[in-house]
């Protein structure tokens, strides 16, 4: 799992909502005002620094990623580290430490790495405990740990589907929960990405993985839930937790490998089915995990992002 880190001063709002943008017009100021916002509004429109994308910057805040290993997880975790944040990932490979000497130190970012098993909730809870206690925070996860398997319907194993829920779903459920709780506990008004799949909301033509299918889906309404459970600040200031969902479409990584080596032909299907014509590569993904981790998508939470390359769009 990968692990980031930075700090941003958050603002308590009279209605229990924790605002991460002032109003900056006169009329901003005085909606503000009828609503109800307790914190101080400024006199004159916030000024530019030299700092451009201030809502994009991480500095000081904390990140857990899972299956942040290598592939997608490991990119959407460089780019956090980028923006000034920390990162942990799990089961480290090849690839971790090699973005691990690239990254830059005038970023003001790390990335550190803890063992993780996801299907373990006690070690899950454990982890993020461990993580939020180095900072006193933990301000965003980005949960990207899963696995295919590709097999017709009816050849599934138990052992088969017990493995690709347990890892998609429940590790998913599991992560986001434990995040969640640190997050509650030390009322860090955080940020959850959980990623499922273009998968989760269609059959892939020549790809046969019903479970890794319907896996995905469910992790779309589970992201949904978490978002009407958590979004809310109570009269503690507990609260505030955005919960997003990211549908990617088929990407170059070693999972989409295993499959097209496994089924011949699904390359050239998929290209056909994109409006692109290609897959996608890892780094097209980062700034929707910026977006979503900094103070830039501080309105959006419930949300499905499609990013396929038009492949759900025909």
């Amino acid at each position: 799992m990968t692990f980031i880190q930075g700090t941003t001063k958050l603002l308590r709002l009279g209605v229990f909502r924790q605002p991460t943008i002032l109003p900056t017009t006169q009329m901003g100021r005085r909606l503000a005002t009828d609503a109800g916002i307790k914190q101080t509004l400024p006199k004159e429109p916030l000024q530019q620094t030299d700092q451009r994308f201030q809502s994009f910057q991480l500095r000081g805040k904390v990140f857990a990623v899972t299956g942040g290993g290598r592939g997608l997880g490991l990119t959407m975790a460089e780019a956090l580290v980028e923006a000034g944040g920390e990162d942990r990932l799990p089961e480290p490979h090849e690839e971790f430490y090699t973005a691990q000497t690239r990254a830059n130190p005038h970023y003001g970012g790390s990335l550190h790495y803890h063992p993780l098993d996801v299907r373990d909730r006690d070690s899950t809870n454990q982890i993020m405990s461990a993580i939020a206690d180095g900072k006193n925070r933990l301000d965003g996860l980005v949960a990207a740990a899963g696995v295919n398997h590709v097999e017709s319907a009816i050849n599934h194993s138990a052992a088969d589907i017990e493995r690709i829920i347990s890892i998609n779903y429940t590790g998913a459920f599991t992560s986001a929960t434990a995040a969640a709780t640190q997050m509650l506990n030390k009322q860090c008004q955080g940020s959850i990405l959980l990623v499922s799949s273009m998968s989760g909301m269609i059959a892939n033509k020549g790809m046969k993985s019903s479970i890794y299918n319907s896996s995905k889906a469910a992790v779309i309404q589970l992201a949904r839930s978490f978002a009407m459970e958590w979004s809310n600040i109570d009269r503690e200031g507990r609260g505030g937790i955005r919960v997003n969902c990211l549908c990617p479409g088929h990407i170059v990584t070693p999972m989409a490998k295993m499959v097209m080596d496994k089924t011949p032909g699904t390359k050239e299907i998929w290209e056909s089915e994109n409006m692109l014509g290609r897959l996608a590569r890892p780094e097209e993904f980062r700034g929707i995990a910026l977006l979503l981790m900094s103070n830039a998508g501080s309105f959006m939470t419930g949300s499905t992002i499609v990013a396929d390359g038009g492949h759900t769009a025909w």
